[in-house]
């Protein structure tokens, strides 16, 4: 209790029932070892998401009346996806406080870029049941940035992470890059590169280097996967 009292106090919100933010911290592999007593966090999650993604949309929608629908939709996207989400986790020491199976805790799970932003939306939904949308509205704007408008362009283009991260929430599952063929002179050479899933082809990009085609391939690849990018 002494840790939720002072992850409280980091929120700068009091919970009604304490449950709802123990439930919130609860990742799958501790809810699993304690089995029948303690519930994991996915279905707060998914609750967090949808009221993340309605005020996000409502801020922007009041706050941004001159830009067209496109690029708020960009703007909700860098804002809402994972790498933000760790972030935003990471200003309120979220891993600090996250209730860890002995499996996870042991392999870095505190710092899994994963495991803090599905925390950080299941945090959400926890408040918006305590307190009602207008709670959970004031802490998910406490993170977004004053100069909203740099944001237009995508804030993170490191997709080769981003789909390794997926990639390894299966351990039986890897991710390899290949090189598929080059085009071109040598003094504009193109190279166009693969991305691999157990040996099935699952993106493919071009570019000017082998890091830039590997970069767009994973782009593809998380794209074809129903992820923003």
């Amino acid at each position: 209790m002494e840790d939720i009292e002072k992850f409280e106090e980091i929120l700068n919100y009091k919970f009604k029932d304490k449950s709802l933010l123990i439930q919130a911290l609860s990742h799958s592999s501790y809810a699993n070892e304690k089995k029948k007593s303690r519930v994991s966090n996915e279905r707060l999650e998914f609750l967090g998401d949808s009221v993340l993604s309605i005020v996000v949309s409502q801020y922007l929608f009041e706050h941004l009346t001159h830009i067209a629908e496109g690029e708020l939709t960009k703007l909700r996207a860098s804002l809402v996806c994972e790498k933000s989400l760790y972030l935003f986790a990471k200003q309120i020491h979220l891993g600090d406080f996250i209730l860890l199976g002995k499996g996870e805790e042991n392999t870095g799970g505190r710092e899994r870029t994963s495991i803090l932003a599905d925390a950080f939306e299941a945090v959400i939904g926890a408040i918006f049941l305590d307190g009602g949308l207008e709670s959970a509205s004031k802490h998910i704007l406490r993170f977004i940035p004053e100069d909203i408008q740099r944001l237009k362009k995508p804030a993170f283009s490191d997709f080769k992470t981003i789909l390794q991260e997926i990639v390894q929430k299966n351990p039986e599952e890897k991710a390899e890059y290949v090189l598929a063929g080059e085009e071109g002179p040598d003094h504009d050479k193109r190279f166009v590169v693969e991305v691999h899933l157990n040996s099935n082809v699952i993106g493919e990009g071009t570019g000017k280097s082998k890091k830039e085609a590997e970069q767009m391939a994973a782009k593809q690849a998380l794209e074809l996967m129903g992820y923003e990018t």
